[in-house]
């Protein structure tokens, strides 16, 4: 049975949800020694890994953009190489997963759990307890977030994980404060999103579990069309294949030809 974990918040003690998910509770395959405990990916409905362009890794930060292709449904997959349990606050366009609140990537968030060494892959917007809606890439405007009036970090796949710590429950006096942020402009065709796809059965329980304050790994993904990947030259896109002279077919009308960068000073045909 597959299985996803899933955080409720009640004061400063955090409570989980352990939900069914496409992926089974399973040991991530031995690949030998990984510096970082925690893997990050995205895939597709034949759970085959999509390419990332990293831009910038650390120990504690990566950063990587990804290619969108509209339509298509999405997941992400999430391995936890290390040996303790832990929190997953998972954010797209900004959104908590879960809850669908601004994510600020924060440990009284809502998150899923994973236990040691397992891997999850987690599909869509959580609806209900045993509901999930699928990702897929769509325009911004037709977004999930948009719905909120939300591009401030349209076509963004966030990932912090926390470690579990154990800590004595007790309520807090202290007042939840009301986010606000700045609605930017809706962002035209260039601009890539996540949508509210179809649903899917998902059930989960709750767990117990402590998060840290602060995460130990954060992992961001910026998707984009391809027609905006070439643009920032992340892919090479406006490379043509090299022209090859064929002396006995071209046409050059009896005028000399510019010379290339092997161009020789002899006449070969002297030789």
């Amino acid at each position: 049975m597959k299985r996803i974990t899933l955080l409720l918040i009640v004061a400063e003690l955090v409570l989980g949800c352990v939900s069914s998910g496409r992926a089974s509770r399973q040991r991530a395959p031995d690949q030998g020694y990984y510096p970082q405990s925690v893997d990050i990916f995205v895939t597709d409905d034949r759970d085959s890994r999509l390419p990332f362009y990293p831009v910038k890794t650390s120990s504690y930060l990566n950063k990587a953009y990804l290619e969108a292709r509209e339509g298509q449904h999405y997941s992400i997959e999430v391995i936890n190489r290390s040996g303790e349990r832990i929190g997953v606050v998972i954010a797209v366009d900004g959104r908590n997963i879960i809850s669908g609140k601004y994510s600020k990537l924060r440990s009284k968030e809502r998150m899923y759990i994973l236990e040691p060494h397992q891997r999850e892959v987690f599909n869509g917007w959580r609806s209900a307890r045993n509901r999930i809606n699928r990702f897929y890439f769509t325009d911004a405007g037709n977004a999930y977030s948009a719905s909120f009036n939300d591009y401030s970090a349209m076509g963004v796949i966030a990932v912090a994980a926390f470690r579990d710590y154990y800590t004595p429950e007790y309520k807090s006096k202290q007042r939840s404060k009301r986010h606000t942020y700045k609605y930017g402009p809706q962002p035209g065709r260039e601009s890539a999103g996540t949508g509210w796809g179809q649903s899917e059965y998902s059930p989960s329980h709750q767990v117990e579990f402590h998060a840290e304050n602060k995460p130990f790994y954060r992992h961001f993904l910026k998707y984009e069309w391809r027609e905006s990947l070439c643009e920032k030259r992340i892919l090479d896109c406006y490379k043509s294949p090299p022209y090859r002279h064929n002396r006995m077919w071209d046409e050059d009308d009896g005028y000399a030809p510019t010379p290339g960068h092997r161009y020789r000073k002899y006449n070969e045909w002297s030789q």
